[in-house]
């Protein structure tokens, strides 16, 4: 049975909202680790490759126990991901039962002080609407756990959505999230901002510049290479990547949680298998990306606010769906060779 939880009730009383402000995310640079994939290294090798590239902030995709007992102990900061069809009996037991699993299924195996975030669901909205109802009651069953193991300062809890949230993003200040799904991104962004975590988003500009061309959107645009800039009101924009981010944050605005952040779960461009997929176009991308988290890069909306962005992927995925392309993100070769010469900061 679904029960219906009202947030604001349940967390906070009104009076702690209104003092309650939002923590600024830091310009963090992490990696998604998916693993749809054969023949993949073993995951001490894994480890290896990210140490060697500096890299210190990890997307993992579902609580795997070999893999988190293999990272926990290396200092290595992880996203957990909470897989869509867990979220129906987090959602309907009550927060004990969220703890059991809590318990059992994640912190068995890594220590709590490694885990950054737990992302529940992805793009739940997106590609698995039928548990969309349970996803804000899992979420808080789930933080309530948390408190219980007074966790609840250290450990954020968020679900990244697919950027197609969006109804309309373009030019960014008409950003606004998609009417039909109001009735669980606003009790999600209510939770959000009571409990200070950030909203996730996948953001891919390489769809967006293949699957619609009525933006007329350029390659270059969408590459961080065009010399032209796009005029939105009184701000400037070179690039389609923040564009879009800052068509969240209007979006967000214009629900009234304008001070929540934003943390790019994903984000990436294939070197295969699709129009504009090649390995000098992955590496455009992917190195202004990581420019930009470096050199602190905001967006125009948020001049003050550096963004938290992980990379897609670190293999390719031979066993993931959906179009050629999808199988083609890895930056890492099964050798552990960068498939291009990607800087991850500026020392290596």
């Amino acid at each position: 049975m679904l029960i219906t939880i009202t947030i604001r009730d349940l967390l906070f009383p009104v009076s702690f909202l209104l003092l309650l402000p939002c923590e600024a995310v830091a310009a963090t640079l992490g990696i998604c680790y998916g693993r749809v994939a054969n023949y993949l290294p073993p995951t001490s090798e894994v480890i290896n490759i990210l140490k060697t590239n500096g890299i210190s902030n990890v997307r993992i995709f579902d609580p795997d126990p070999f893999t988190l007992q293999s990272f926990s102990g290396t200092g290595i900061n992880i996203m957990i991901g909470v897989p869509n069809e867990v979220l129906p009996s987090l959602a309907s037991g009550p927060p004990a039962s969220a703890l059991q699993w809590l318990q059992t299924d994640i912190f068995a195996h890594i220590v709590p002080s490694q885990i950054r975030y737990i992302a529940v669901g992805n793009e739940v909205l997106f590609k698995d609407s039928l548990y969309s109802p349970y996803l804000v009651p899992a979420v808080v069953n789930l933080y309530q756990a948390l408190k219980m193991l007074n966790l609840d300062g250290t450990i954020k809890l968020s679900s990244p959505q697919a950027a197609s949230v969006l109804s309309v993003s373009y030019p960014p200040s008409l950003g606004a999230f998609d009417p039909s799904l109001r009735s669980v991104l606003r009790p999600l962004l209510s939770f959000l901002h009571e409990t200070k975590s950030p909203f996730m988003v996948n953001v891919y500009p390489y769809f967006s510049y293949t699957s619609s061309r009525s933006n007329q959107v350029t390659l270059d645009y969408a590459l961080f290479r065009s010399n032209d800039m796009v005029q939105d009101g009184q701000l400037m924009y070179g690039n389609l990547f923040e564009a879009s981010l800052d068509a969240v944050v209007h979006a967000m605005e214009k629900e009234g949680f304008a001070e929540v952040e934003v943390v790019v779960s994903e984000t990436g461009w294939p070197k295969g298998g699709g129009e504009a997929a090649s390995v000098e176009n992955a590496l455009a991308y992917n190195e202004n990306v990581v420019r930009r988290v470096v050199g602190n890069v905001r967006t125009p909306r948020r001049p003050g606010v550096g963004i938290e962005i992980y990379l897609f992927d670190m293999f390719d995925e031979n066993r993931k769906g959906g179009d050629e392309c999808e199988r083609h993100f890895g930056i890492f070769g099964l050798d552990g060779v960068k498939a291009y010469d990607l800087r991850f900061n500026s020392e290596n």
